[in-house]
Order: C-alpha cells, then structure tokens, then sequence
C-alpha cells in the first residue's frame, strides 16, 4: 500500500510539474500574442492615418483633374450652335460678296467712263 500511494504521489507530482511547465509555456504564448497584438494593432492605425492621407490627396487630385479635363476637353456643338455659327458664317460671306460685287460694278462703270475719256482725249489731237 505504500508503494501504491509513494507511486500516486510521485505521479502527483510529476502531474503537478507538467501543467506547472505546461501554465507557464502558455503564460508566455498568451504574453507574446498580447504584444503581437498591440503592434498588429499599432501597425493598422499607422495604415489606417495612411490611408486617409492617401484618400484626402487623391481627392483634391480628383478635383484639379476635373476642374482641368473641364477646360481642356473640347465639348462636342450643339446642333443649334453648329446652326447659328454657319448661319452667321454665311451671313458674313453674303455681305463680303456683295461689298465685292459693289466695288466690282463700280470699277466697271469708272473703266467705262474713263474709256470715253480717253478716246474723246485721243480724238482732239
């Protein structure tokens, strides 16, 4: 009966050693992954600042490039625009046309005169 109860107790204790190491192997898990955690955690806040900051340029870059594609993209005329600038393209011929066709019947009818001036001129001597 001794025997038995010295191997119960040596058992015991060998029992008592293994989940003594066994707590303290997972104390020290548990401390590590507290301060993986913590830096995990830290890292992310650094991402997350960072991603804003990304997010707020790339907004204002946004902006400026709509507010440039607006001024330098060529918008297509409207129908009615395309319609009034020929209307007023065409108006504008017609009056350089007629302005050359006054002057052309001008000149003419000096030419002509001057004509018979010549020949009367040519006639008296």
């Amino acid at each position: 009966e001794e025997a038995e109860e010295a191997d119960a107790q040596e058992e015991y204790e060998k029992l008592s050693q293994e989940n003594a190491l066994l707590k303290t192997n997972q104390e020290q898990d548990v401390k590590y992954k507290t301060q993986e955690s913590k830096s995990l955690d830290k890292t992310v806040s650094e991402y997350s600042a960072d991603r804003e900051a990304a997010n707020t340029e790339l907004a204002a870059v946004l902006e400026y490039y709509a507010k440039i594609k607006e001024r330098c993209v060529a918008k297509p005329e409207t129908y009615e625009e395309r319609k009034a600038r020929r209307e007023a393209e065409i108006k504008g011929l017609k009056q350089a046309m007629q302005i050359l066709k006054d002057e052309t019947a001008a000149f003419a009818q000096r030419a002509r005169r001057g004509g018979k001036r010549h020949h009367a001129f040519l006639a008296a001597q």
